[in-house]
C-alpha cells in the first residue's frame, strides 16, 4: 500500500494542534495506453482502483485522473471514467510534486 501522505509536511499552528498540510494532486497526463469504462451502478473509486491496480487505496489516481473531487468514492452510473495505465508514474509524479514545495 503507498502512503500518498508519507512525504506531507507536518505543521503545528499557533495553539500546539499539528496537522498535516493539503495535499496537491498533479495534473496526469493521458497516455495511449490508458484504459475507458463505462461506470456502472454500484462502481466505486476505490472498488475500481482495486480491479485495476490490485490496491483500493489508490482510488486518488482515478479520481484525480477525472478531474472528480466531490469528497466521495460513488461515482454517478454512466460516466465514461480514464484509468490511467501507468500509476507507478502517477505516484512518482504525486511524490515529485509534493516533495518541492
Amino acid at each position: 500500500m503507498i502512503r500518498r501522505y508519507r512525504k506531507i509536511e507536518t505543521s503545528v499552528s499557533k495553539l500546539g494542534t499539528r496537522y498535516k498540510q493539503n495535499a496537491i494532486y498533479p495534473e496526469i497526463p493521458l497516455s495511449e495506453n490508458d484504459v475507458y469504462v463505462i461506470s456502472q451502478y454500484g462502481d466505486r473509486y476505490d472498488i475500481l482502483a482495486l480491479e485495476f491496480y490490485k490496491d483500493p487505496s489508490l482510488w486518488w489516481i482515478i479520481s484525480s485522473a477525472n478531474n472528480f473531487y466531490r469528497g466521495s468514492l460513488n461515482i454517478t452510473p454512466g460516466v465514461q471514467l480514464r484509468i490511467p495505465a501507468d500509476k507507478s508514474a502517477v505516484i512518482s509524479l504525486y511524490q515529485e510534486v509534493n516533495s518541492n514545495r
